[in-house]
């Protein structure tokens, strides 16, 4: 796996974290950079530790199913881009208001990141520099987040629904070349 497709699936995965930065920026009465960079940062930690702990998981079974890891991986990002896909036309709206105390961000930034503990899990099935892969997802997560927050006081929340479908279909489009490359004999 390259840096292009470490970025793209870094780009998917933080797009459950930029919806919910959208929907916070809304929620605030004014630019507050302090809570901007609390949220960026809540959720580009998460999604830098997620994937490293499902790596490690992950490692433990990779020997056991090296046969059919390209398969593991194409189904396990395509369910996630398909749950990513589904909530866009269901969002929830929960601690959607300003609040950035750790009651708060917690759960939001633990719900927004399963998604990629499970990716982690596929990383042991495939050859991805970890260190590099969990690095740049926290980066791309921490500054979408940022952007997700001013963007949500400036374009609404048409966004948010949007960027969960758009971030699915990255998921499973990586998921598919992934089975693809591995079949054709390209991995």
């Amino acid at each position: 796996m390259d840096f292009w497709d470490v970025l793209l699936i870094a780009v998917g995965l933080a797009m459950d974290a930029f919806a919910v930065s959208v929907c916070k920026g809304l929620s605030m009465p004014r630019r507050d950079l302090k809570k901007t960079f609390l949220i960026g940062g809540y959720f580009g930690g998460f999604q830098m530790g997620m994937p490293l702990i499902g790596y490690l998981i992950g490692e433990q079974f990779s020997a056991a199913v090296a046969g059919v890891d390209h398969w593991i991986a194409f189904v396990l990002l395509s369910v996630i881009g398909g749950l990513m896909i589904r909530e866009s036309f269901h969002p929830e709206k929960e601690g959607m208001d300003g609040d950035v105390s750790p009651r708060v961000m917690l759960p939001l930034a633990v719900a927004t990141s399963i998604d990629a503990l499970v990716t982690g899990v596929t990383f042991a099935f495939l050859s991805v520099n970890v260190g590099a892969a969990v690095l740049t997802i926290g980066l791309v997560t921490f500054l979408m987040c940022l952007a997700g927050v001013l963007l949500g006081r400036l374009l609404g929340e048409k966004l948010e629904s949007r960027a969960k479908l758009l971030g699915g279909i990255m998921l499973i489009l990586i998921g598919v070349k992934i089975l693809v490359e591995h079949l054709s004999g390209l991995a």
